[in-house]
């Protein structure tokens, strides 16, 4: 901060020796009227800054995104108890990890993830987070299209009751209207901080799918049938548990951004906002557990919604909120993305805004991009695991602890540094496990079963597909 403020004052010598001159020529009156003039530089720059609230309402809202639904299916895998006894554990060491990086951060005088790992491995640390970073969120901007695709158009059908060959069926216009009306418009935005009132709004479609799947416990159990497989203390597949768990709580690409964007950002309000925004997630996550998990137990899909019947009319409104509250959280991953072309491809300075028409180009360029993706595919299956145990992991867990290990005094098993070990530990065990897996169950994991209405939602014993109407 100092820096920019010095820079500042360089830029505008004129401008403070008037300054001075006004408050006196006595060597008091200059050290005021420097003081004063950084205090007016510090509110002028604050003025388009959020504050702890606002920044902890862009910071949750990147936390809680599709990932979420998914809760319910980890603690399937995982066992029910185990489970969220694992997602607090994994709640607790995501906390601590973003507090690394904003250390790291303090250590190294480079505010941005980026900038720790080229600071702490060079310029191939910077190349390998630069790629990660950019994967990360455009492969979840892919996956948010097609939810939204195939979420969408299927409660089009039921509630205009058209046929699946009208134009309003097709998820390619469905997915493009977003893109034109709210995803495009969004994206453009340079400010982060412009987004929070979004990201309030966002958790408030959040919230009434919470309560719509809390009400529907009751019924819904009624009809769910009983499983072998329901309410075990713990289960086999722990690691693919703990992948879904650190997808839903990944959010360290956006981690400066947010920290950027906070009025006189510092360590201790940074640990503020991360605290109130991981235990807020945490308790969102837990309930969404705890709700979908009680509904229908071994039955639970990784897509929650995806378990309630789709004449349910109630939860097709939860359907489309949940499609309107991931569109909202497209723009941040958006962002990240396009700060890593500016920054790592393009070399912008910091200091010097892109021109509005390269902006505008390379915002649009992937947005376009990340929508002609996903109208090529309908299942990302094996991409969307390889993507959480391949980028979100190490993002998460592995590089911030990396980064802090190496920029901090002291030998590595120093009792400062030894949590922060076992963080680098956690991360990469977590990977490499989590690919093992994945290849083990590869052709289970790249199945697809969207839209595809559950046997306990009908009279007989068919499964139907929703999107055609035939009997699978």
């Amino acid at each position: 901060m100092i820096t920019n403020e010095n820079s500042y004052m360089l830029s505008n010598r004129n401008q403070y020796a008037q300054f001075s001159e006004d408050r006196g020529s006595s060597i008091d009156s200059h050290e005021n009227a420097f003081d004063d003039m950084k205090q007016l530089i510090k509110e002028e720059e604050n003025d388009k800054k959020s504050s702890l609230h606002y920044a902890s309402f862009n910071f949750i809202n990147s936390i809680i995104g599709s990932g979420v639904i998914g809760i319910p299916y980890a603690l399937h895998e995982a066992g029910f108890g185990f489970g969220l006894i694992l997602l607090v554990f994994v709640a607790y060491v995501t906390d601590y990890s973003l507090i690394l990086m904003i250390k790291a951060g303090h250590i190294s005088g480079r505010f941005s993830y980026p900038g720790i790992m080229e600071a702490a491995f060079g310029k191939p640390g910077f190349i390998l987070l630069g790629t990660l970073q950019f994967f990360y969120p455009f492969i979840a901007m892919v996956s948010y299209n097609v939810v939204v695709g195939d979420t969408v158009t299927k409660v089009i059908v039921r509630v205009a009751d058209i046929g699946p060959q009208n134009i309003f069926a097709k998820r390619e216009v469905i997915v493009l209207i977003a893109t034109i009306f709210i995803t495009i418009p969004l994206c453009l935005y340079r400010d982060i901080a412009k987004l929070a009132k979004i990201s309030f709004f966002s958790l408030v479609c959040i919230g009434f799918i919470l309560f719509s799947i809390f009400l529907r416990i009751g019924k819904l159990s009624d009809i769910v049938p009983e499983h072998p497989h329901s309410w075990k203390f713990i289960n086999a597949d722990i690691v693919p548990a703990i992948g879904i768990m650190a997808f839903a709580f990944m959010c360290h690409h956006n981690t400066f951004l947010i920290y950027s964007s906070i009025s006189d950002a510092s360590q201790k309000k940074w640990e503020t906002v991360t605290h109130a925004s991981i235990i807020t997630s945490l308790i969102v996550a837990c309930l969404f557990g705890i709700a979908g998990y009680s509904t229908f137990k071994a039955y639970s899909q990784g897509d929650l919604l995806e378990n309630y019947c789709w004449d349910d009319d109630f939860m097709n409104v939860s359907r489309l909120l949940f499609s309107i509250q991931i569109l909202l959280t497209y723009p941040i991953e958006c962002f990240v993305t396009r700060e890593v072309i500016e920054n790592s491809i393009m070399q912008r300075d910091p200091n010097v805004p892109m021109p509005e028409s390269v902006h505008y180009a390379i915002t649009l360029t992937i947005v376009i991009t990340t929508y002609l993706i996903s109208m090529a595919t309908d299942c990302l299956g094996v991409v969307l695991e390889l993507n959480g145990v391949l980028a979100a992991v190490p993002l998460a867990y592995v590089l911030p602890a990396l980064c802090y290990l190496r920029l901090e005094d002291g030998i590595i098993f120093s009792r400062e540094k030894l949590p922060a070990l076992g963080v680098a530990v956690f991360g990469l065990a977590v990977a490499v496990l989590g690919v093992i897996f994945l290849f083990m169950n590869l052709e289970q994991v790249n199945q697809c079963s969207h839209g595809t209405v559950m046997k306990y939602c009908l009279e007989g014993n068919q499964t139907v597909d929703v999107s055609n109407q035939t009997a699978l």
